[in-house]
């Protein structure tokens, strides 16, 4: 149901609101109703004692209020979690984000979409690009100005925004406006934003192996050569999740994270300042819902859920292969990066035991000597990579 209240309405639903003896939803959508007489329930917060009311209400029919499109950016995915398919019945109105297409003439097939009224405004990091189109949801009016400062905190001030309030009815108002120039501004929910990206800012390059100045981290990184080098070897599949054990910086889990929408990924550190790096780094690149674990990578086997691949960046020890090894399921890949004589015998032992490949990586950077410049070698790595 969008802003235009029951007119808006398709006439399937309108038939299904006349008739239902109960209707929940947010009192907004409540109020946008005509007289009926069904028994109208404001849909409480948090979200999930709405679900937990709903659930009490089984086997009686109930017609549920929710914005739009309830399947795009909506609740009807949690929602319908929790029924059985023949006990629920969907009927969609027109989306958001069709509306806001429609009333700026933007083409939905080359403009990104994202949900924003329930994360914040960081998400857009990886996005940002001069020329880039975005349509973005907001939790509430007030956020405008939150998403503007980020913009104009990113070098992406010059950006303009189509601010979209209470699109499809009878009070949808666009204001065009320029990210720098929000301040004095107030919107109304609900509202959405379309953003045409412009301005100086770093743009975060797509392949895998960004460079080491994206990340926050005290020097036990791992480097963007070795790095790109890493996920190559754990080639991840849309919707995977990932241990990163030893995490140091996160490196290895936010660029898992940022190679698909559907990843996830777990991050495990014993430092409490570089499992704090992890948190920044995270949150800075787009990739919030990193989950991180500070505690020793044995400790995080057992509380850890079923892995796709798994990457040791630190702590590489005899047993925790052995416990490792006994716990990956079939088909889940292992990459593991070594330095020292200790950790090479370890890989060349487990490589022996386990099959897999092994690989050396010797990297040399030009630095200067004196007047003239030279190669110098890095300590070279030995990586080891497997499927179970």
């Amino acid at each position: 149901m969008d802003a235009g209240g029951f007119a808006s309405l398709t006439p399937d639903a309108c038939a299904a609101l006349q008739t239902a003896p109960t209707i929940m939803g947010p009192s907004r959508h409540l109020s946008l109703l005509p007289d009926l007489p069904a028994q109208k329930l404001v849909w409480p917060v948090p979200f999930q004692a709405g679900i937990d009311q709903l659930l009490a209400m089984r086997g009686q029919p109930v017609a549920v209020l929710v914005s739009g499109d309830p399947f795009w950016f909506g609740a009807g995915s949690q929602l319908v979690c929790t029924l059985e398919h023949t006990e629920w019945l969907a009927l969609p109105g027109r989306s958001c984000f069709s509306l806001a297409a429609s009333a700026l003439g933007w083409a939905l097939d080359s403009t990104t979409c994202l949900g924003l009224h329930a994360a914040p405004v960081t998400r857009l990091r990886p996005y940002l690009c001069p020329g880039r189109r975005l349509f973005v949801t907001l939790r509430d009016g007030q956020v405008v100005q939150d998403l503007a400062d980020y913009l104009v905190a990113t070098d992406f001030a010059q950006s303009q925004l189509a601010v979209l309030e209470q699109l499809g009815g009878p009070k949808e108002t666009i204001t065009l406006i320029p990210a720098s120039d929000t301040a004095k501004a107030e919107f109304q929910h609900p509202v959405m934003v379309g953003i045409e990206v412009a301005g100086k800012g770093r743009v975060m390059p797509q392949s895998s192996g960004l460079s080491d100045d994206w990340f926050v981290h005290d020097g036990q990184l791992t480097k963007q050569p070795v790095r790109a080098a890493t996920l190559a070897a754990l080639a991840p599949h849309p919707g995977q999740h990932l241990w990163d054990l030893g995490a140091g910086t996160g490196s290895v889990a936010i660029e898992w994270l940022l190679s698909g929408p559907a990843m996830q990924a777990t991050a495990v550190e014993r430092n409490p300042d570089r499992a704090a790096n992890i948190t920044l780094n995270a949150t800075s690149l787009g990739v919030d819902w990193l989950q991180i674990l500070q505690t020793d990578n044995l400790s995080a086997l057992e509380q850890l859920s079923r892995p796709d691949a798994v990457f040791i960046g630190g702590g590489l020890r005899d047993d925790l292969l052995r416990q490792l090894w006994d716990r990956l399921p079939a088909g889940a890949r292992l990459v593991a990066n070594g330095v020292t004589i200790k950790t090479d015998r370890l890989l060349t032992g487990a490589q022996e035991t386990y099959g897999g490949q092994l690989t050396r990586l010797q990297l040399s950077a030009l630095e200067d000597i004196g007047q003239m410049s030279g190669w110098k070698a890095a300590y070279p790595i030995t990586q080891w990579a497997v499927t179970r």
